[in-house]
């Protein structure tokens, strides 16, 4: 899918309309600190097994992370994110 690499689009901390730049961000690992992971690793410790059924299969396409980051102010957002296949980025 093409996405362009520049959208006119709403900043929260302008609180207009400006030009922002458009990328994708990189998935971070997730914290081991959180509750359910916690959690998940208290049941899946010692005799016991799997808590709930495996994962059958990938979906076939991944969602995007997209960030906005705003010429102006310099602060970065996201939307709602979207499936795609493979994002190309294009210059208008």
């Amino acid at each position: 899918m093409k996405i362009p690499k520049e959208k006119r689009t709403y900043c929260p901390k302008c609180m207009k309309h400006t030009i922002h730049e458009v990328f994708e961000s990189k998935r971070r690992k997730a914290s081991e600190l959180k509750w359910g992971q916690r959690q998940f690793r208290r049941v899946t410790s010692g005799y016991r097994g799997y808590p709930r059924p495996l994962p059958s299969g990938n979906k076939p396409v991944k969602k995007l992370d997209l960030r906005y980051k705003c010429k102006e102010c310099g602060k970065s957002h996201i939307k709602k994110s979207f499936r795609t296949g493979k994002p190309e980025f294009i210059a208008k």
